[in-house]
């Protein structure tokens, strides 16, 4: 199988080596990946400028782009063989809930399922080292050609992994969870008068939805969530055709 590897942490991530090593063994491995971080770009795309590719290694090169540039230059003749499935990962961090809206790491793995291919985005659950990348890809690697079955254009997948020294975790499917973040800016003011901000925060604590994702990955359960393209909710359509704007007809 011929794999397309990419990333929102950039080409130097030692996840996208992760899963290059081992998915090398069984499959033709292809990388395009970020020249730096793009984290939380969310589907950003490159409309106005050129991308820039620059062949770093053997079947390697690093991108200008967002990561579903990446995708879209692998898909679309940027590389001399075409892609039967897009891996996006390993990400260090989290990408629960409504993370996916933000994630450039998911939105990679749901541009590959938009032009046609599986698209699988990878999570580890921690941002602290030591990271435990070889288990989680392995699991990759064995499990592959199952998520390439499984799969339909409807949807991509999202994978959220504990960070565990061995790949003896129990395996959950998921639906994602509500996480919403409590925010906050930390202001600095230079000395010409300039103003700048920084956004932290981290997501509110509260009871965990048990099936979700995030409950899964509490638990140390690896957490697989089909996450479909068209975002359809009948039961908030009924409410719009009975408002008044429609009845009056102006």
């Amino acid at each position: 199988m011929t794999v397309l590897l990419t990333n929102d942490d950039g080409i130097d991530s030692a996840g996208l080596e992760a899963l290059q090593v081992a998915l090398s063994v069984d499959h033709d491995v292809w990388i395009i990946a970020p020249d730096g971080e793009r984290s939380a770009m969310s589907h950003y795309i490159t409309i106005r400028d050129p991308i820039r590719c620059r062949e770093i290694g053997e079947q390697v090169y690093a991108s200008s782009g967002s990561p579903a540039d990446c995708v879209i230059v692998g898909m679309l003749g940027g590389l001399p063989v075409t892609p039967d499935v897009v891996v996006s990962g390993i990400n260090i961090g989290p990408n629960l809930g409504t993370d996916i809206i933000y994630s450039g790491t998911v939105a990679a793995a749901r541009q590959a399922a938009f032009m046609g291919i599986p698209g699988i985005a990878v999570s580890i659950n921690t941002y602290n080292p030591p990271f435990h990348l070889g288990p989680i890809a392995e699991f990759m690697a064995k499990h592959l050609d199952d998520f390439r079955q499984l799969w339909n254009p409807r949807h991509c997948i999202n994978i959220n992994a504990p960070n565990l020294e061995h790949a003896d975790f129990p395996v959950r499917v998921t639906f994602p969870s509500w996480r919403i973040y409590q925010d906050h800016l930390e202001r600095f003011d230079s000395p010409r008068g300039d103003s700048y901000y920084f956004l932290n925060g981290r997501p509110l604590e509260g009871p965990l939805e048990e099936g979700s994702d995030w409950h899964a990955v509490s638990e140390g359960a690896l957490s697989v969530s089909p996450i479909y393209l068209n975002p359809v909710d009948h039961h908030e359509d009924e409410a719009y055709r009975d408002a008044l704007f429609l009845k009056s007809g102006v």
